[in-house]
């Protein structure tokens, strides 16, 4: 063990009188350990500055793009045309008076953008929400009294009687076309247009549903 102690001594030393002799030698072996501790460095900083590149699947709408949404107003999704026969008789001591008359009427069903609800269109992660207003009647004079005809008149009928006919007429077709059908009908294609709205807009993924108010 001493003699292997002793040897490895000697060669220390001629190593460290060879390198001292050797002065060249000296600075490169100086140089060569530099770059080393350099390099060594420099991938450690590269690691911990490294730029992360992801995909930011998040979507934002801005109130521009909301403001031109609500700006569109009424928007019609399912017209509906009904025809309705209504009559009423009067009786009289001799002879009965009648009146029948035919009503014609186009019920619009759509949904008013001036009745969205606070944040009704919103971001959920990478999806757009929006709420829209419940399907609706647009226009509740939907009764077309230039095309309403008299079918058939005997005896004098005052305004009263004939508003009478006409209000019955106007029940009837609201209970024929205000129906779960033609509602679940016009949510369809409001879903359908309002997709095609959203996608030009740039907005893929989404989720539509209507206000129950």
């Amino acid at each position: 063990m001493i003699i292997q102690q002793y040897a490895m001594n000697r060669k220390i030393k001629s190593l460290l009188k060879t390198l001292y002799n050797n002065k060249k030698l000296t600075l490169i072996i100086i140089a060569v350990i530099l770059i080393v501790i350099i390099i060594i460095n420099v991938i450690s900083c590269s690691r911990k500055n490294a730029i992360r590149i992801g995909a930011d699947d998040r979507i934002d709408i801005t109130p521009e793009q909301i403001r031109s949404v609500e700006a569109i107003g009424q928007w019609e999704f399912l017209s509906v045309s009904d025809e309705e026969f209504v009559d009423t008789v009067r009786k009289g001591f001799f002879s009965d008076d009648k009146l029948a008359r035919i009503y014609v009427g186009t019920l619009r069903l759509g949904v008013d953008m001036q009745r969205v609800q606070k944040d009704w269109l919103k971001v959920d992660a990478d999806t757009l929400v929006a709420i829209l207003p419940k399907i609706q009647l647009l226009d509740k004079r939907f009764m077309d009294e230039a095309r309403t005809r008299s079918f058939f008149e005997s005896g004098s009928w005052s305004a009263v009687d004939r508003e009478a006919l006409y209000q019955r007429a106007y029940r009837l077709m609201m209970e024929r076309c205000m129906t779960v059908e033609n509602i679940k009908s016009a949510e369809e294609n409001a879903r359908i247009q309002f997709t095609a709205l959203f996608h030009s807009m740039g907005y893929s993924s989404l989720r539509i549903t209507f206000s129950n108010q």
